[in-house]
């Protein structure tokens, strides 16, 4: 993936909209190939609870009223994360995901962060190239995670 790469000229960039963009949202998320997990906290009532706090740090990319790429992101106050970066197969390698990820580090720094972070399987080559070339840089720690 290029991050230089100029996105389509019909190609727009707009806040999530729960009730209307939740189902082709999910369905993209499930359909992204390996470096997308939907969990449960990818669910209506979980989405729903995120949106409470940054509803305007989750952005869709559409073309002809069809989405075809979605950022979700948060900031806690101290620190920024990007959840999930998805984008349609037939759509990459056009600056889809490299506009949506612009739009989100705009937004994120607009409310005072200063440090994302994001989190990729190791074997979602595709992302871990187009995420160093957007400047991302690996750091060196585990990761746990518990359910709660």
């Amino acid at each position: 993936m290029r991050s230089d790469s100029h996105p389509p000229a019909d190609l727009i960039l707009r806040e999530f909209q729960f009730h209307t963009d939740f189902p082709q949202v999910i369905n993209l998320w499930k359909n992204a190939g390996p470096g997308i997990h939907v969990r449960r906290s990818d669910e209506k009532d979980e989405i729903a609870k995120k949106l409470e706090r940054d509803p305007d740090l989750f952005l869709v990319a559409e073309i002809d009223e069809q989405i075809i790429g979605t950022v979700l992101g948060g900031f806690d106050g101290r620190r920024g994360m990007v959840y999930h970066l998805a984008v349609d197969s037939h759509y990459r390698k056009l600056g889809i995901g490299a506009a949506l990820m612009k739009e989100l580090e705009t937004r994120m720094k607009q409310k005072g962060c200063i440090r994302s972070y994001l989190l990729v399987t190791r074997d979602n080559l595709e992302a871990i190239r187009f995420y160093e070339n957007s400047g991302w840089e690996l750091m060196d720690l585990f990761t746990y995670g518990k359910n709660l």
